[in-house]
């Protein structure tokens, strides 16, 4: 059973960066599509972007587009999402979760999850 660790996050101003990480506790990334979701409080979960499993893809809520980016670094066996300029809406706990299947195109479900790591935009 694949496991799931974020880190990374923390607090910053608004108009800042943050990159969170994806990493596997027990078992490898490769080749499975990774999505990042975000819930803040008292609000349902956000799907924020996926990275799919086969040719690096990436796939983005419209709420980022253009200010998050998905990578992968399979020498490292991580995932990452770099956010900038950040808006104190993005502040939420942040999940990196993993496709069931191998080879998915993120268009389906998703198994693992991580614990979620705190992205707090604030002046």
């Amino acid at each position: 059973q694949l496991q799931l660790v974020e880190s990374g996050g923390g607090l910053v101003q608004p108009g800042g960066s943050l990159r969170l990480s994806c990493a596997a506790s027990r078992g490898t990334l490769d080749y499975y599509a990774i999505g990042w979701f975000r819930q803040a409080p008292g609000k349902g979960r956000e799907g924020v972007g996926c990275i799919t499993g086969t040719d690096g893809s990436t796939y983005y809520g419209e709420s980022v587009k253009g200010r998050f980016t998905i990578s992968r670094d399979n020498a490292k066996d991580m995932v990452y999402l770099q956010m900038n300029s950040l808006k104190p809406e993005d502040t939420a706990v942040y999940y990196c979760t993993a496709s069931k299947l191998k080879y998915s195109d993120c268009q389906g479900d998703f198994g693992s999850w991580g614990q979620g790591t705190q992205v707090t935009v604030s002046s």
